[in-house]
């Protein structure tokens, strides 16, 4: 039996963190996984940039609420939700996941925490797991699930190499460049497809 194992941001919704870049025009905060693969490195980049602008969870919640799923993703999800279990594996938090989620029709989600003062300020995070992906995708393979995974950047390589089958959706050049043994598709018909092609094999 198969669980499919997705990627958030940049896979079903936007990436939350560029959005609010926009909003901010603050341009240091565009930088994503897909940039910066060591994941502290990158959330201290952007604690820091929170600190020196007086920024906190509540502005970047206001912008959260403002954002939908990408063009396709609610069909994408609810047609693969018929034919094996999904889970989404998500570097995100669970601070801002709700209400994507509930966007996206209550998918089960594995996140992080974000650590916050009583003003609201994010003083810091805690990651479920180190490499969480990874291990989440080991742990179902440990009970007698075979996994496929799909993702965009450096932090879901580990899930999809270790996966039965991966693919990489709307990955950067780079990222695809690097990796041409890994298929990589744009659409969600094509990733379904694919999908489905290893489900019934």
């Amino acid at each position: 039996m198969y669980v499919a194992c997705l990627d958030l941001e940049g896979v079903l919704v936007p990436e939350i963190w560029i959005a609010f870049a926009e909003e901010t025009h603050i341009d240091e905060l565009r930088l994503t996984t897909r940039d910066i693969p060591d994941y502290d490195e990158l959330m201290q980049k952007r604690l820091t940039i929170l600190r020196e602008h007086g920024l906190g969870l509540a502005q970047i919640q206001r912008t959260i609420a403002h954002i939908e799923p990408l063009a396709g993703a609610c069909a994408f999800l609810d047609e693969l939700r018929q034919r094996c279990q999904v889970i989404i594996l998500s570097d995100t938090f669970t601070q801002f996941a709700l209400p994507l989620m509930q966007k996206l029709h209550m998918p089960t989600i594995f996140c992080n925490t974000l650590e916050t003062d009583a003003d609201g300020a994010i003083t810091g995070y805690t990651l479920r797991q180190q490499n969480g992906k990874y291990h989440a995708v080991r742990a179902l393979q440990s009970i007698g699930f075979d996994t496929i995974a799909a993702g965009d950047s450096f932090n879901d390589l580990a899930m999809i190499q270790a996966s039965q089958a991966g693919f990489l959706f709307r990955a950067p050049e780079h990222i695809i460049q690097a990796h041409p043994d890994i298929p990589a598709c744009t659409e969600y018909a094509e990733l379904l497809t694919g999908i489905t092609q290893v489900l019934r094999s």
